[in-house]
């Protein structure tokens, strides 16, 4: 491991600090440009100011184009691996530019300019990053709506985005299923009051839909004619500060918060995080298991890596079942990625399947340098079990979808810092974490408070959401004046680590004390039979509440759960004391979960309350709250 010493990491975050515009200007030589930037950043416009203000550029250049001319014609630039249909599909960077050069001009045939909204609502295809670069090579904004989504919550984005089109499929592949898409289009079309003018329809060949006439558009024969008529659509110019993408918070309630990213500052700050917080050097083979329906997908599979001259892996399948508890290890290995990038859960996953991490040792992951972990806190156990079982770093870090990358990390490619079990490790250049109390007031090391961002927040992050100015400000700035809110409670430490203990929500009141969720599932995970868990605060009548803990137990375990849940009470009694008035544990064989693996805490919490609750769209499996409910029967 690197020695703190020899990171460049705290001269690089105090010059980013001391200077923002010398140093993201400097990052800004990364991008090219068709127009500087008149100011590289402006405080007079936008919500807190707005960078790279008067800069022209187009973003599927420096993606595509760029590198076609400069030496990466025959790189491979995407790979796709899709272990649920057997197929692995392989694109240079010429390849890929191709591809989108023809479908822009599709676009265009089909009247989308620069400003339209076209929504994608796709599964992890090829054609989806072809789609995503095509938009912004034609300056259109794309907003991706994660495949397979309920046909309400689409309908509720296409109300608030307008398309001029939406792109889709008619099917996406789970293991052991078929997700029909187009008849959740074809509804959510019905229920929006805005309708798009068309849409395209790429039919897969796991399960055809019928076209509606007069609207919608088989992709194949589009694309077949467009090739044959030469058609290509050329980079249109864009400023800096025009949107390049919209993307929905998940979860949303009502009307949903459509998080906007401009051109620019997204440029220059995923180019710049490529080497220096992932280490990665162009040419290199880079995999980030997300969805292209995330922002994760949106950053780190389709935008850096390209912006950066790296391959991308694009994965279609799970961490366990497609075929096995190997499968991440399987693509690694054939594809010789130096680093990847996915989220705890998917870890938590493999571990309960393979405990002793026996498929690892039969694959070649000599290449292999860095696991970085995000998308939900990653707990120690976690993170010391693949730290061993894989003997390389393992880097947890944070960010969320409203600032599009990462907000605390560790800078690998400045000198990796030395790693603290359940922290991020240390904020990025140009963000300035602090941890405020109700009043806003910074509090000192140690004590728990809201974690805030100091204005202006760096290049990348959002500048508003779509259209909604004021609920941007009420939503984000307002409560704590000068600072962004994360909504994310937690602390620093004495060496500026940031500790990230869980949404503000899951910090619960037992008796007037407050106590986090994430420190106790810290406790429950540390005991050996158990693979993952879940806290939260349930309502008490005495105490206001009390923590409930939900434990999944690893595979082959045999002893009897009743003994295993009072062991963890114990566990939790023996390292917090009876404050924490921990008594409840209780054996689940799965926990409710999106399908980007994070925890449905507030569902669960709801139905063990007792409180009315409705399905939430992103759910994996419905089921799995059924047995949530059954598990607590006589429990509470």
């Amino acid at each position: 491991m690197t020695n703190c010493n020899a990171s460049r990491y705290h001269e690089v975050h105090a010059q980013s600090l001391a200077d923002p515009e010398g140093f993201w200007g400097e990052a800004a030589k990364a991008i090219d440009w068709i127009a500087p930037a008149k100011k590289v950043f402006d405080p007079s416009v936008g919500l807190y100011g707005r960078w790279f203000v008067g800069g022209v550029l187009n973003t599927c250049y420096n993606a595509l184009d760029r590198h076609v001319a400069g030496g990466r014609a025959d790189q491979v630039a995407l790979i796709h691996d899709s272990p649920l249909t057997g197929e692995i599909r392989k694109f240079t960077y010429a390849e890929l530019l191709h591809e989108v050069q023809v479908l822009g001009a599709i676009l265009q045939d089909l009247g989308v300019g620069k400003g339209d909204r076209v929504i994608l609502y796709m599964p992890m295809v090829p054609e989806a990053v072809v789609a995503m670069l095509a938009c912004a090579r034609i300056g259109a904004v794309h907003s991706v709506v994660f495949g397979g989504f309920a046909a309400k919550e689409l309908a509720t984005r296409i109300e608030d985005a307008r398309p001029k089109l939406i792109l889709s499929a008619s099917c996406g592949i789970e293991p052991g299923r078929i997700v029909q898409y187009k008849p959740l289009l074809d509804e959510a079309i019905t229920l929006a009051s805005v309708k798009p003018d068309g849409c395209i329809i790429l039919q897969r060949p796991q399960h055809g839909c019928d076209l509606v006439a007069g609207r919608d558009h088989d992709w194949a024969e589009l694309r077949s004619k467009a090739m044959a008529a030469r058609k290509s659509a050329d980079c249109v110019p864009v400023l800096a500060t025009d949107p390049l993408y919209i993307l929905y918070t998940s979860g949303t309630t009502g009307k949903p918060k459509g998080v906007v990213r401009d051109n620019g500052g997204h440029a220059v700050a995923l180019a710049w995080s490529m080497e220096n917080l992932y280490g990665v050097k162009p040419g290199e083979v880079w995999w980030c298991g997300s969805d292209i329906g995330w922002v994760v997908g949106h950053s780190y599979i389709v935008y850096a890596p390209l912006f950066h001259g790296a391959t991308s892996v694009m994965y279609e399948g799970k961490p366990v079942g497609t075929p096995d508890a190997g499968a991440f290890w399987r693509v690694i290995s054939e594809h010789k990625a130096v680093a990847f990038f996915t989220a705890p859960t998917a870890f938590r996953a493999i571990r309960k399947d393979d405990p002793d991490g026996s498929f690892i040792r039969k694959y070649d992951l000599s290449r292999f340098r860095t696991l970085f972990l995000a998308g939900e806190r990653a707990d120690p156990p976690t993170v010391d079990w693949a730290e061993k079982q894989l003997k390389v770093p393992v880097i947890d870090h944070w960010w969320q979808t409203e600032t599009g990358w990462c907000i605390a990390g560790n800078p690998v490619g400045l000198g990796q810092l030395p790693v603290k079990h359940g922290s991020p490790t240390v904020p990025m250049p140009g963000y300035k974490v602090e941890v405020v109390d109700e009043a806003a007031k910074p509090l000192p090391a140690g004590t728990m408070g809201s974690i805030v961002i100091k204005l202006p927040m760096p290049p990348a992050c959002l500048p508003t959401l779509w259209e909604q100015d004021e609920r941007c400000k009420e939503a984000y700035f307002n409560e704590f004046p000068g600072y962004y809110k994360t909504s994310d409670a937690g602390y620093l430490d004495d060496d500026g680590y940031v500790y990230v203990m869980g949404r503000t929500d899951d910090i619960i009141n037992v008796a007037g004390h407050r106590l986090s969720t994430g420190g106790m599932e810290e406790i429950l995970a540390s005991h050996p039979d158990v693979a993952e868990c879940a806290v939260l605060g349930i309502k008490d009548t005495i105490k206001g509440e009390v923590p409930c803990g939900f434990l999944v137990l690893k595979a082959g375990v045999a002893r009897s759960t009743a003994d295993i849940e009072k062991e963890v009470v114990a566990l939790v009694r023996d390292k917090l004391g009876p404050v924490a008035a921990f008594k409840l544990a209780i054996a689940v064989s799965r926990l409710p979960k999106t399908r980007s693996g994070k925890i449905l805490r507030g569902t669960i919490k709801k139905i063990a309350d007792g409180d009315s609750w409705t399905m939430p769209a992103t759910i994996e499996d419905p089921k799995s709250l059924d047995e949530i409910g059954a598990a607590l029967k006589g429990r509470v």
